[in-house]
């Protein structure tokens, strides 16, 4: 008898990126990953994301989901949410990633292949800043500075021991997602990616880096403002403070 794949499934949020999400859908499709699939989480994008999103579901052969969210309300809770759905069907590993092109999805194999390798791995990041990886060529010197300054800042307060603290491409073994109690997570936005890297450490699970390269998006906004850049600022010293607090 043969033993069956994982079951991978790459959890894409998704706000206005009707140009973007067929282009990945796609990308994903041509991998040579198998058992792989996709769940969109739309959260009721007006330029009709969604719309396009239940069009690949009804093509695929059930390999793409679509979980529809009422409002928008962070990109934390859009991952908690397409996480939660993905571990109730069955997902043995969950690989989360941005609908806006900027994650390569020709690296999800070698995450996925690291991570499998080793049961003692409970993520893998896909990391700019490991030997191989690197950061947009179209970024000025600022953006790249504020970049690596986040990284050193994170790392500085909360001792994760990676390089890329705040990388929001990851690959995540169900175990892992498990036991880092997902419906506890409080922090949103960007911050949410830096929370997730933390429990993980807090818990004692093992997480390695695999060498990307990151794009900037080419079609569509970025979800980046003001609010956002401040909670991600404040996150590493409330989550300090409040473990600091509990005496852990």
């Amino acid at each position: 008898m043969v033993e069956a794949s994982p079951k991978v499934v790459v959890v894409v949020p998704t706000y206005n990126e009707r140009e973007n999400l067929p282009v990945l859908a796609g990308l994903l499709t041509d991998l040579a990953v198998p058992n792989l699939h996709l769940l969109v989480v739309d959260d009721n994008s007006p330029d009709g994301t969604g719309e396009i999103a239940d069009k690949l579901a009804a093509d695929s052969a059930g390999t793409v989901g679509v979980l529809h969210r009422t409002e928008k309300d962070g990109l934390g809770r859009a991952y908690l949410a397409g996480m939660a759905r993905a571990l109730d069907e069955g997902a043995d590993v969950v690989v989360q990633m941005d609908a806006d092109l900027s994650h390569p999805a020709s690296a999800i194999p070698a995450m996925v292949s690291t991570l499998l390798a080793d049961e003692g791995t409970a993520v893998v990041l896909g990391s700019r800043y490991v030997p191989g990886g690197s950061t947009a060529a179209e970024w000025p010197w600022h953006r790249k500075a504020l970049s690596a300054w986040a990284n050193f800042y994170v790392n500085a307060i909360l001792g994760l021991g990676v390089r890329d603290a705040t990388a929001g491409f990851k690959a995540w073994r169900a175990s892992a997602l498990r036991a880092i109690d997902l419906p506890t997570v409080q922090s949103n936005g960007y911050s949410f990616q830096v929370e997730m890297n933390y429990r993980a450490v807090q818990h004692g699970l093992a997480i390695r880096e695999v060498p990307i390269r990151f794009e900037e998006r080419i079609e569509g906004a970025s979800k980046m403002s003001i609010g956002v850049q401040v909670e991600s600022a404040l996150a590493p010293w409330k989550l300090r403070f409040n473990r600091e607090g509990q005496g852990a």
